[in-house]
């Protein structure tokens, strides 16, 4: 008996530590208004984006739900409209996987749409394969398609007052690094058929996202648009993670994808952290980060060499 209370204990004690450091969740409690505002968010049919999107739709903002899939994106538009009473959300075909497709998304959006208030680089994914354009596709969708989607709509941000970009990072940029040689001679960071190669491949699409947030606040600089990249936390992702831990104890640990979207909301609307662009935010909070994602010089390199591939020089 006593050591089924002991492993008991052991137990409580390790879920308790998890839930109050890893698995940690907050929430955002600003009540900014977004009437007259338009966003953009990627991968707004699903997940965190999803929720992303139903919060900003009821604070008033106009939304464009960025997706590459038209029927999942109409579905969560019907949802989005249902819960909230908004009538102004619309969707816009946008594959990240596609640089023409980033192109064309970004033509469409600026000859039909006269503002943009914010955008949230927000889709990703885990996987294996290869992008349209030959890139692997953890760093084509993740990073790159992103990369070249706010280069191109950067001017009209600025046209705004007080334009923010929020990137959806990971605390897996920890374990990420870039064999720049790597990914000029192969188009990818990492590739393979295996659920840990692919994963590693993600933790470096990671960094690069943290590191693009880092250098595109220092171009940003004297400008009215500030940029944050974010970790929502670990999010719940059925699809994902039922590979890798069984699904009820994964819903005792992981966050759902609404308290997963708590620190992109705060850096979508909280007011006065303009002072912050370029930091990384956990839990509603900026948090430092590790050398490796703040390194000036990889992150103009990654800037430079993302120009390079994305075809803007």
């Amino acid at each position: 008996m006593l050591p089924l209370l002991v492993a008991t204990g052991v137990v409580v004690a390790v879920y308790i530590l998890l839930v109050k450091t890893i698995f940690k969740s907050s929430k955002f409690n600003g009540n900014a208004a977004m009437a007259g505002k338009t966003v953009i968010v990627t991968g707004g049919n699903t997940g965190i984006g999803k929720a992303t999107a139903l919060e900003l739709a009821r604070r008033g903002a106009r939304v464009i739900m960025a997706c590459r899939n038209q029927e999942k994106a109409e579905l969560a538009i019907s949802d989005i409209k249902r819960e909230t009473g908004s009538t102004d959300v619309v969707y816009m075909q946008l594959d990240l996987g596609s640089l023409q497709a980033v192109r064309s998304f970004t033509e469409t959006f600026l000859k039909t749409e006269a503002r943009l208030d914010l955008l949230i680089n927000n889709a990703g994914l885990v996987a294996d394969g290869r992008t349209a354009d030959g890139f692997g596709i953890e760093f084509g969708v993740n990073h790159l398609g992103h990369f070249l989607l706010t280069c191109l709509l950067l001017d009209r941000l600025k046209e705004g007052t007080g334009g923010r970009v929020v990137t959806l990072g990971s605390m897996a940029y920890r374990w990420g690094n870039i064999d720049f040689d790597a990914l000029i001679t192969n188009k990818h960071l990492g590739t393979g058929r295996y659920s840990w190669q692919f994963f590693h491949a993600y933790c470096n699409s990671k960094l690069c996202n943290v590191l693009f947030n880092h250098e595109l606040a220092k171009r940003l600089k004297g400008t009215n648009v500030t940029c944050y990249s974010v970790h929502p936390g670990w999010v719940f992702v059925f699809l994902l993670w039922q590979r890798f831990i069984i699904e009820p104890i994964a819903r005792l640990l992981f966050l759902d994808p609404e308290s997963g979207a708590q620190t992109t909301l705060h850096c979508a609307l909280q007011e006065g952290i303009e002072p912050l662009s370029g930091r990384y935010f956990f839990c509603c909070a900026p948090q430092d980060v590790v050398a490796k994602g703040k390194d000036d010089a990889v992150a103009k390199k990654l800037w430079e060499v993302s120009e390079r591939l994305s075809g803007l020089f």
